[in-house]
C-alpha cells in the first residue's frame, strides 16, 4: 500500500532549536526518517515543523531541497515576515502555515485569521492546527473565517470528538497520526470520520513522535489495514493527503 506521509518532523543538529515548556527534541535527520520508514511503501510526504523550530525555516527549504519534489513543507511563519522570505519560501514547495494552538512556538491565535487569509490570498497555502479538540467549540468563529485548514492528530482528545466530527462533515481534514498522544480508540474515531467524509482521513507516521508516551511503530499501520478495506486503505493512505498537498 502507497503512503503519503502526511505528518513528520526533521530534526536537524546543523540549524537552530528552540526550548518549548522545557523540550528540546532529539535529532532527527533525513537519514533517520528514511531508515525508520525503510519497509514502508512512501511515495511523497509533509515536512511539519514543530514548537521547537520556531520561526527558524532554514531548516525546512535544506529539508525539501534534499527529500525531492514529491514533499512539500508545513512552516511556521510570523505575522510580520518579509514578502522576501515568503518567496523563497513559497518557491521551496512550501504549501501552508501551522499554528501550535496547544504548546505554542508559532504565530499566536490572535493573528491566525489575518495571516492565514494572507497567505491563502496571495499563494494558495492552507492552515494546519494543532489543537486539543476540546478547544474547537470556543474556536468555532475563528475558524469559520479560514479558507481552507486541517487538523493534527484525530484533535488528541475524546471529549472534543463531537466537534471533530462537526469539522469532518464541512470537508476539513484530519490526520490520522499521532495514536501514542490521544486519549481514545483511534479505530473508532476514524470509522466515524470517514462515514461522515471519506475524503477526510490522512495517515501519517509522526515521526519521530517527539512527546508522544507511545511512538509511531508499524504497528500503526497494521491495526489500519485490518479495520478498513483495501479501498479505503487508499483513500486514507494516499489519495487524501496526496490531493490535499498537491493540487
Amino acid at each position: 500500500m502507497k503512503i503519503f506521509d502526511s505528518h513528520f518532523h526533521i530534526i536537524n543538529p546543523n540549524y537552530p532549536l528552540f526550548e518549548n515548556n522545557g523540550y528540546l527534541p532529539p535529532n532527527f535527520t533525513i537519514a533517520d526518517y528514511q531508515e525508520s520508514v525503510k519497509d514502508l511503501d512512501i511515495k511523497g510526504g509533509a515536512v511539519v515543523s514543530g514548537s521547537f523550530q520556531a520561526f527558524d525555516q532554514r531548516y525546512l527549504v535544506d529539508a525539501l531541497k534534499k527529500l525531492g519534489k514529491n514533499f512539500i513543507g508545513v512552516a511556521n511563519i510570523p505575522i510580520d515576515i518579509k514578502r522576501s522570505e515568503l518567496e523563497v519560501l513559497n518557491a521551496s514547495n512550501i504549501v501552508a502555515v501551522r499554528f501550535n494552538l496547544k504548546r505554542g512556538g508559532s504565530e499566536g491565535i490572535e493573528n491566525m485569521e489575518k495571516l492565514s487569509r494572507q497567505l491563502f490570498d496571495d499563494y494558495g497555502w492552507h492552515t494546519e492546527l494543532y489543537v486539543d479538540s476540546d478547544s474547537l467549540k470556543e474556536l468555532k468563529p475563528k475558524l469559520l473565517n479560514l479558507h481552507r485548514f486541517s487538523i493534527d492528530h484525530l484533535g488528541l482528545s475524546k471529549r472534543g470528538l463531537t466537534d471533530l466530527f462537526y469539522w469532518a462533515e464541512k470537508g476539513v481534514k484530519i490526520k490520522a497520526t499521532g495514536f501514542g498522544r490521544i486519549d481514545f480508540n483511534p479505530i473508532l474515531a476514524m470509522k466515524k470520520i470517514y462515514e461522515i467524509n471519506p475524503d477526510s482521513l490522512m495517515f501519517g507516521t509522526d515521526l519521530p513522535s517527539t512527546r508522544a508516551q507511545i511512538p509511531f511503530s508499524i504497528r500503526d499501520v497494521d491495526l489500519i489495514k485490518n479495520n478498513f478495506t483495501i479501498a479505503e486503505q487508499k483513500k486514507i493512505f494516499f489519495e487524501n493527503a496526496y490531493r490535499w498537498y498537491t493540487k
